[in-house]
């Protein structure tokens, strides 16, 4: 799914990814005159009958895409916090490997963010409900709607997380 928003092109450019196997959340934000403007956002897909290297590829691969489209300059990767289940935490570390390989082969530059950084960053409150962040992604961008699957909600967190830290450390 990829939802093309503006065609508007200048500033720093950001590339937000919630990261997964069976879905990865992705946004591309652009912040144009102290404005954040979403330039598109989707997520990737993956098949649970297909092998994790076939699975991994495909996530490259659309990631690979998504950069030779949209060409951020930066990208922003939300880290792997602590899971009960081992398998769950084995294949998402996978993919975010993927992801890291793939945007350091491409020459974007990366900045991982905890949840909890996140979290802090877009709505004040570092324990934040997905509910409230789903809803501050929407108020911050003046979305019509929630953006769904929530994992493209959360790549959307994920880059306004980054360019509020941007202005924070230019400081």
């Amino acid at each position: 799914m990829d939802k093309k928003l503006t065609t508007q092109v200048s500033g720093v450019r950001v590339l937000g990814i919630d990261p997964g196997t069976a879905t990865v959340g992705w946004a591309i934000i652009e912040e144009i005159n102290g404005v954040l403007c979403p330039i598109a956002f989707g997520h990737i897909s993956t098949e649970k009958d297909k092998s994790e290297e076939n699975r991994l590829c495909e996530i490259s691969c659309d990631i690979q895409n998504i950069i030779e489209k949209y060409k951020p300059q930066e990208a922003a990767v939300e880290q792997l916090f602590f899971f009960k289940n081992k398998k769950t935490i084995i294949s998402i570390g996978q993919s975010r490997g993927a992801i890291l390989l793939t945007l350091e082969q491409k020459n974007v530059s990366i900045s991982s963010y905890t949840p909890l950084q996140v979290k802090q960053s877009v709505t004040g409150y570092g324990k934040a409900e997905k509910r409230q962040i789903q809803l501050m992604v929407k108020s911050i961008l003046k979305l019509k709607s929630i953006p769904k699957p929530d994992d493209v909600a959360d790549a959307i967190a994920v880059a306004i997380c980054h360019i509020n830290s941007r202005k924070i450390n230019n400081l």
